[in-house]
């Protein structure tokens, strides 16, 4: 399979914050912008995979800020690695100041999707090739999230976490 750019998978939406998505202090749930963020990287990974997608994980969600009634946000979604069949996306969510139409960085997440043909197997992805800097800080993190993740788990031993124990105890152990 030939390798694709995260830029190649982007997906950005923008919205307003409306007064049936927020809470009693007039900020958006917080599970309404979970679903927001799950949707935007779902289209992502599925551009990405060109294949039915499902949720393996929400692997880590900061919630930065409030959001407040009508805001201005915009979800920008990118893969930042692709690993056999599953594929690591991270969110980014910013508040559009309404005055300067600057952005700020509210809140951010990092999802797993897993490819799946239509009888929902897990089908392999291609692989990214990343190109900025950014990507690159992000590609080589993903890694060492999937490591961590999979030892949390039981389904992989600390000793085999190659980029987990480079981390701590440099590349030559």
């Amino acid at each position: 399979m030939q390798a694709k750019t995260p830029s190649e998978s982007k997906a950005v939406v923008t919205d307003l914050i409306l007064p049936g998505e927020t809470n009693p202090i007039n900020n958006l749930f917080g599970g309404e912008l979970l679903a927001r963020m799950d949707r935007i990287a779902s289209i992502a990974a599925r551009r990405h995979s060109r294949r039915y997608v499902v949720t393996a994980s929400v692997n880590n969600v900061a919630f930065q800020r409030p959001i407040p009634l009508g805001s201005v946000i915009t979800l920008e979604a990118k893969l930042s690695r692709a690993f056999n069949t599953s594929m690591e996306v991270i969110i980014d969510v910013y508040i559009e100041d309404r005055e300067n139409g600057q952005r700020v960085l509210a809140n951010d997440a990092i999802y797993t999707f897993v490819a799946v043909n239509d009888n929902g197997f897990p089908v392999e992805v291609p692989p990214i090739k990343p190109e900025t800097e950014e990507e690159k800080s992000r590609y080589e993190a993903a890694l060492r999230r999937k490591q961590l993740s999979l030892v949390l788990a039981g389904k992989l031993n600390a000793n085999e976490a190659t980029e987990l124990k480079a981390l701590f105890f440099g590349k030559d152990k």
